[in-house]
């Protein structure tokens, strides 16, 4: 099945920023880094390439005096150090970890949100101590059903706290971690130090960083990163439909994936590498595919041997590269069967994105030459953008949207009920501003 123009052209833009190992800004404070798609190169992710994501502003943790507590449902309430967890019998295992909106950028008709492309995700060794072993020190009560974990991480203005629940029986199973080493090295602040959760199979938003806090419930948590946060529905929608909040659950496992890494926006003739890596859940990849003509035909790749269960997978596959414009397309499928799409799955909040990657690349003797777009709409901003946007972020998060004035008029609302100050004289002036400088 042909790939979609928008597809294509999105997949051009993706390989135009992959020209160097530089991780790309989306904002700088919280700090927002995607990885560019060369990195999907490597099968285990550097920790200077792995993506960075955060709801709040870095936590800074002093590991004399950081303890992990264990409370609530429990027969034995625990404060361990590091020193105390790593007595426990200690584990290493590989998984990628994947922001949930990676991916959210593509989707049509677009969403707020941080507008990843492809590079919200790595492959790590991590290292530490099964979550069960905890779990089993401090003894649950019977009624226990749900883990509420929380971070060091501190919320900014009225924001709610960045708390997740987790199942007991996703916490319990033997490869779910509590890790304190990346790659066998120490945490980065960025990645969670000293301690964060690890769900493999599982998005981002319930491997919980800067681990302060177990709490065994008998329920699942009702805060707000819970009941309104990171649910998408549980049937098909058409994209751009109403999504009552009794129609969605929450994110859970990944979809399988596929990035190519290389070649970029151009190639010589001749035979070409096309590479990459795959992944899924707790399903592992089985199959590549690779197309060289917009998804006309395919054919199988090769993959990398004994892969782990939840870590990328490496695919190759040569490629005999005439002069012309060509889309590549890579499309894998794991072990349970699923396959990768061709159009998204559409969900309100830009969710588990996994349509099959188009790559628009020329083929000539020479690189073509390319022109950037400098046009921009300058607009002197209201004082009051400077007062209510530029408190807790800069203009990175801003400029990643192309949202209509309807669009912009619910995000004000979202920000102003968490402390953002917009008095009714001044919105009108704020959404003319984010709608001409940042609109559709």
């Amino acid at each position: 099945m042909p790939a979609t123009r928008r597809h294509i052209i999105k997949a051009g833009l993706a390989a135009a920023v992959a020209t160097s190992g530089q991780m790309i800004t989306l904002s700088p404070s919280p700090t927002d880094l995607e990885m560019p798609v060369v990195g999907f190169i490597d099968e285990i992710t550097p920790v200077e390439h792995f993506f960075v994501r955060c709801h709040t502003l870095t936590a800074k943790v002093d590991p004399a005096t950081w303890q992990l507590e264990v409370g609530g449902l429990v027969n034995t309430p625990l404060k361990l150090t590091l020193a105390d967890l790593k007595k426990l019998p200690n584990v290493t295992l590989t998984g990628v970890l994947e922001c949930a909106g990676n991916g959210r950028s593509f989707y049509k008709p677009g969403m707020p949100g941080t507008q990843w492309k492809f590079g919200s995700v790595g492959n790590a060794r991590w290292t530490g101590v099964r979550l069960r072993d905890v779990l089993a020190k401090a003894g649950l009560k019977p009624t226990a059903a749900h883990l509420l974990l929380d971070g060091a991480d501190v919320p900014m203005g009225t924001m709610p706290d960045f708390q997740r629940s987790l199942p007991l029986e996703k916490a319990n199973h033997p490869d779910t971690m509590l890790a304190w080493a990346m790659n066998g090295k120490p945490l980065t602040a960025e990645h969670g130090f000293p301690l964060r959760v690890i769900a493999p199979g599982w998005a981002g938003d319930s491997w919980v960083k800067w681990l302060t806090k177990i709490e065994l419930l008998d329920h699942e948590h009702d805060g707000f990163w819970m009941k309104t946060a990171y649910r998408h529905p549980a049937k098909h929608i058409e994209p751009g439909a109403a999504v009552t909040p009794a129609d969605l659950v929450p994110v859970t496992d990944l979809n399988v994936k596929s990035v190519i890494a290389t070649p970029s926006d151009w190639t010589k003739p001749g035979s070409v590498t096309i590479q990459g890596v795959a992944w899924s859940n707790a399903s592992p990849v089985t199959k590549v595919e690779i197309s060289a003509d917009a998804g006309k035909t395919w054919a199988a790749a090769k993959l990398s041997s004994n892969p782990s269960k939840y870590g990328f997978r490496r695919f190759s596959h040569q490629w005999k590269a005439t002069e012309g414009q060509h889309t590549l397309i890579s499309r894998a499928t794991n072990e349970a069967g699923q396959m990768q799409p061709v159009e998204p799955e559409w969900n309100p909040s830009g969710y588990l994105y996994n349509a099959a990657q188009p790559r628009a690349i020329v083929v000539s003797a020479a690189r073509p030459q390319t022109f950037q777009n400098t046009s921009g709409v300058p607009l002197e901003p209201p004082p009051v953008y400077q007062q209510a946007c530029l408190t807790c972020h800069d203009d990175h998060m801003m400029q990643q949207q192309h949202l209509t004035r309807a669009q912009w008029d619910r995000e004000v609302t979202k920000m102003t009920g968490w402390g953002a100050k917009v008095k009714d004289d001044q919105r009108s002036a704020l959404l003319d501003f984010l709608t001409a400088r940042f609109g559709l």
